[in-house]
C-alpha cells in the first residue's frame, strides 16, 4: 500500500469510459444479492504474485543469510543495554526477553527516537541502536496498527471482488482501502457482512506480514495487472531503485511498513461505511469504491470507541445546526454556507468578542479587496505552491484570483506610506471573506468549506519584539479558549522540503519561536509543546495549536507563524533608531514594483535554497540606507469562524452559554391575559440586546415550557397574575434541573441587572441562586 499518492498528481487519465451511477447500482447489487462470499476461483493475479514473491523472498533471505553477525548494544528507555547480534536479533526478541505481555501489547518498534524510523517488531535490527517499544495508545503505535488493518481489508476485497487495489492509508479515526471493481461495479451495502466475515477468518489466521525489498523492474512486473499500481510505481519510485513490499496471507501490496507481526493482533474490526471516490482526487480520474473501518486491539476499544461514536452523532454540527436552524447550504453554491437568522447571530456574537480582544491588544481592523491580479500572488509565492487551490479567472487578458488569504494584501497595506521604528508593532486583524478551491468530496458542513472568513492578522514588528509579541499571543489564546472550555496542545512546526529562503534565516525564526515556547512552557498556565518536524508553511516555521473539545477530540484552529520572507518578497522596511534625521522625507517603505523581472537581483539577494525559490528566480529589493525589514507574524485564533463555529456546536452540543446563545429567553404567559405584560417585557430584554421570544401558542403551560428547554433558550421566563402586579418573572435555568418547578418570582429589575451581568462576564453559571434556594423553601 502506498499512503503518499493521492493529491500530487491530478488529472490523470487511466482508464476507459465512466459508467453511470445507475449501471453501477445495477450491477453492484447484483453482485451482492447472490454468489459466494469469495470469488471462485480465485483471481489468476493471486497466483502469479506469490509465486513471483516466493521466488524473491527465497534469493533475499538468501542475502539476508550471509550478512557478517557482530554483536550490538541496544539501549532501552531507562537505560539499560541488551547484547544482540546482527541480523538476527528483533526488537520482538527484546520484548518477549522483558516479558511476554509486553510483547503482546507492543505494536511497533521506534528506533534512536526518530519518528521516521519505526520498525517491525519481528525484523533483524542491522546495528546498535536505541529501541523504543510502542503500543496502540502510541499515536505512531496506532497508525501503524490501523495501515496493518487496512493490509487486511484489502486481502478481504481482493478475495471477494477481485478488484485492483489503489490506495488505502490509516486516517484519524481509522482507515479506508479504495479499489476498481471488475466492470466498474460499485460496492453495496450487503458486501459489507461478508466482507467482515471475510476479515474474521483472516484475523483467525494469524497471518504473518513478511517484508520483501524489490526493484522498480520486479515491482512492475508484479502488478502487471494493475494500471493504478503501474501509475505510482511508474511516477513515484526513481529508476534503478527498490522499494518494499509487505505480505499477508494471498495479499502482496506495495507498502513502505512498518506493519504488526500478524494479523491476529486485530481482534476487534468493524467497517464503517462505504463510498465513491476518485483516483487521486480529481474527478478527471477513473471512480472508485473507498471502503472505511477502524480496529482495535481488544474488544472493550472497540466498544468504547462505538460508544464515543454514539455521541459524536448526537453532536453532529450538521444535525444541530439544521434542528437549530442555524445554517443550510445550497447545491448551486457548493461548499458556501448560508447563516440563517439564529447562526448568524452566533456568528457576530464570536466577531464581536474578536473585536474586543483586538481593541484591548491594540489591533486596528482592515478592510481588503477580495479579487486580485495573479502578479500579487507571484510575489509573495503563494502562485507556485497555491494556485491550484485557488479560484482564478481571466479579466482583461490576464489572470485574477480570489483571495484564499489576507497577507499579501497586508504586505501592501504595509508599504502604502513610509513607518517609522516607533510605529511597531503595528497590528493588522482582517474579516475579509476568503475562498479556497477544495476538492467537492473534502467538503464537510462547517468544518471544510469553500467559502469563509478568519480572525486572520498580521503583526509587523522589530525583530526584538518578536518574543514579547509571541508571548501576548499566548495570552490570547489561553483567555479565549480558557473561557470556552477548551484546553489545547501546542507544536513547533519546522521548515518542510520545499521553502523559500535561506536556511540561516529559517534556523533564526525556528530558534525564536522555541524560546516563546519554552518561556510559555515554563510560565503559570503554560503548556508543554512538541516538534512537529518539516511540517512548516513554506514561507517560515509555524505553531500549530490544537484544542481539544469536551469528547477529547483534537481540532486544529489556531497558528501563529514567524514570516521573514514575505516582507522581503514586498521589499517592506521602516526606519530605524539610527536613520539620519535628513533623510526622514524620504519613503522608507514602497510598494512593491508590479512585476517581479523589472528588479534586478544581486547574486547575494537571490534565495536559491528551497526549490521554489530557485524557480521562480526569487528577487529581494535592497534596503534603503538607515531601514531595516520588520517581521510579520501571522495568527489566527478561532482560524476560520465557520469551522470554528461548527466546533462549537458539538463542544456544547447545541446548549450555547447565555452570553454566545441565538435564544437566550423564551416569555410564556400563563394565558392570553398576561400576553401584554409578556410583551411588555420582551421589549424591556429586546432594548438590552437580549434575543427573546414569546410563545403564543395554544399549548398548555407544560408543553410550552418543556418546548423551550428543547429549543434550547437558556432561560424561560414565565408570567401570569401574580408576576405581572408586583412585575417579576418566574425563571427557570436551562442548565439547572432544580429550578424547572415554579418558585419564588424574581423583580424585573433585578433580572435585567443580572442578566446583563451574565452576559459581561460571559458566564456559564446560574445567575437567581435564590430560585433554586425558593424552590427547596417551597418544598418544605
Amino acid at each position: 500500500m502506498v499512503d503518499s499518492a493521492s493529491g500530487e498528481v491530478k488529472k490523470v487519465a487511466v482508464g476507459g469510459p465512466k459508467p453511470s451511477k445507475k449501471d453501477k447500482k445495477a450491477k453492484g447489487a447484483d453482485a451482492a444479492s447472490s454468489g459466494p462470499l469469495e470469488m471462485q476461483p480465485p483471481p489468476d493475479f493471486l497466483k502469479t504474485r506469490l509465486d513471483l514473491f516466493d521466488r524473491l523472498k527465497k534469493k533475499y533471505d538468501d542475502d539476508i543469510a550471509s550478512r557478517p553477525r557482530e554483536d550490538i548494544n541496544i539501549t532501552l528507555p531507562d537505560g539499560s543495554i541488551k547484547i544482540g547480534t546482527s541480523w538476527v536479533t528483533t526488537p520482538g526478541d527484546i520484548a518477549k526477553g522483558l516479558s511476554n505481555s509486553l510483547y503482546k501489547r507492543s505494536v511497533v518498534a521506534r528506533l534512536d527516537g526518530d519518528k521516521e524510523n519505526l520498525w517491525d517488531l519481528d525484523r533483524p535490527l542491522e546495528k546498535s541502536c536505541k529501541l523504543e517499544l510502542l503500543n496502540f495508545d502510541d499515536e505512531d503505535g496506532k497508525k501503524v496498527f490501523w495501515h496493518s488493518s487496512a493490509h487486511v481489508l484489502g486481502e478481504a476485497c481482493e478475495r471477494r471482488f477481485g478488484c485492483s487495489l489503489c490506495i488505502g492509508p490509516p486516517i484519524d479515526d481509522g482507515f479506508y482501502y479504495e479499489m476498481a471493481l471488475p466492470e466498474n461495479a460499485a460496492v453495496q451495502q450487503t458486501d459489507l457482512p461478508p466482507l467482515e466475515r471475510i476479515v474474521g477468518d483472516i484475523v483467525k489466521e494469524r497471518q504473518r506480514f513478511e517484508r520483501l525489498e524489490m526493484t522498480k523492474e520486479e515491482l512492475l512486473d508484479m502488478f502487471s495487472y494493475n494500471k493504478y499500481k503501474q501509475y505510482i510505481i511508474s511516477t513515484k519510485i526513481p529508476d534503478g531503485t527498490s522499494t518494499t513490499v509487505y505480505r499477508n496471507g494471498p495479499l502482496i501490496d506495495l507498502c513502505r511498513g512498518p506493519h504488526v507481526p500478524d494479523t491476529g493482533r486485530i481482534e476487534a474490526f468493524a467497517i464503517m461505511k462505504n463510498s465513491s471516490s476518485y483516483w487521486l482526487g480529481s474527478q478527471e480520474n477513473d471512480s472508485l469504491q473507498r471502503i472505511y473501518g477502524v480496529s482495535f486491539p481488544d474488544k472493550k476499544k472497540m466498544a468504547e470507541h462505538k460508544k464515543f461514536l454514539e455521541e459524536a452523532a448526537k453532536r453532529d454540527h450538521r444535525k444541530l445546526g439544521r434542528e437549530q436552524e442555524l445554517f443550510m447550504f445550497h447545491e448551486l453554491s457548493p461548499g458556501s454556507a448560508f447563516f440563517l437568522p439564529h447562526g448568524t447571530r452566533i456568528y457576530n456574537t464570536l466577531l464581536d468578542y474578536i473585536r474586543e480582544q483586538y481593541h484591548k491588544r491594540d489591533y486596528h481592523e482592515v478592510i481588503t479587496p477580495n479579487i486580485f491580479n495573479a502578479e500579487l500572488w507571484k510575489m509573495s509565492g503563494h502562485w507556485d505552491y497555491y494556485k491550484d487551490d485557488m479560484f482564478v479567472m481571466d479579466l482583461d487578458k490576464e489572470k485574477f484570483g480570489l483571495k484564499p488569504m489576507n497577507c499579501p494584501a497586508h504586505f501592501l497595506m504595509f508599504a502604502h506610506s513610509p513607518k517609522v521604528y516607533s510605529q511597531l508593532p503595528l497590528r493588522y486583524g482582517d474579516f475579509g471573506a476568503l475562498h479556497r478551491n477544495e476538492a467537492s468530496g473534502a467538503l464537510s458542513g462547517l468544518t471544510r468549506v469553500r467559502r469563509f472568513q478568519q480572525d486572520d492578522s498580521h503583526i509587523f514588528c522589530r525583530l526584538d519584539q518578536v518574543t514579547s509579541e509571541i508571548t501576548d499571543l499566548f495570552d490570547f489564546l489561553s483567555e479565549m479558549y480558557g473561557m470556552l472550555g477548551f484546553t489545547f496542545k501546542l507544536h513547533l512546526s519546522t521548515r518542510p522540503e520545499k521553502f523559500m529562503g535561506q536556511i540561516e534565516t529559517w534556523d533564526k525564526a525556528e530558534d525564536m519561536l522555541k524560546e516563546a515556547l519554552n518561556v510559555f512552557a515554563s510560565g503559570p498556565g503554560g503548556v508543554s509543546w512538541a516538534l512537529n518536524e518539516g511540517d512548516g508553511a513554506f514561507y517560515g516555521p509555524k505553531i500549530d495549536i490544537k484544542i481539544m473539545d469536551c469528547l477529547n477530540r483534537e481540532w486544529q484552529c489556531a497558528t501563529i507563524q514567524l514570516d521573514f520572507m514575505g516582507p522581503e518578497n514586498f521589499g517592506l522596511e521602516y526606519v530605524t533608531a539610527e536613520m539620519p534625521t535628513t533623510k526622514k522625507d524620504e519613503p522608507a517603505g514602497e510598494a512593491a514594483p508590479a512585476k517581479a523581472k523589472d528588479a534586478e537581483p544581486t547574486p547575494a539577494q537571490e534565495a536559491g535554497t528551497g526549490d521554489g525559490a530557485a524557480k521562480r528566480g526569487r528577487v529581494i529589493k535592497p534596503l534603503s540606507p538607515g531601514c531595516a525589514r520588520p517581521v510579520v507574524i501571522h495568527r489566527a485564533m478561532a482560524g476560520s469562524i465557520e469551522r470554528f463555529m461548527g466546533i462549537l456546536i458539538e463542544h456544547f452540543a447545541g446548549k450555547w452559554p447565555f452570553w454566545l446563545s441565538p435564544r437566550q429567553v423564551m416569555v410564556i404567559p400563563v394565558g392570553m391575559g398576561f400576553m401584554s405584560y409578556a410583551q411588555e417585557v420582551k421589549e424591556i430584554l429586546r432594548k438590552e440586546k437580549i434575543f427573546v421570544d414569546i410563545d403564543t401558542s395554544g399549548n398548555t403551560l407544560p408543553k410550552k415550557i418543556r418546548s423551550a428547554q428543547l429549543a434550547q433558550y437558556n432561560f424561560t421566563f414565565v408570567v401570569g397574575d401574580e408576576e405581572m402586579k408586583s412585575r417579576q418573572v418566574n425563571v427557570r435555568f436551562r442548565d439547572d434541573t432544580s429550578t424547572q418547578d415554579r418558585g419564588k418570582p424574581v423583580p424585573l429589575d433585578e433580572v435585567i441587572e443580572k442578566l446583563r451581568k451574565l452576559a459581561t462576564d460571559r458566564g456559564m453559571y446560574n445567575p437567581f441562586p435564590s430560585v433554586k434556594q425558593a424552590s427547596g423553601e417551597a418544598a418544605k
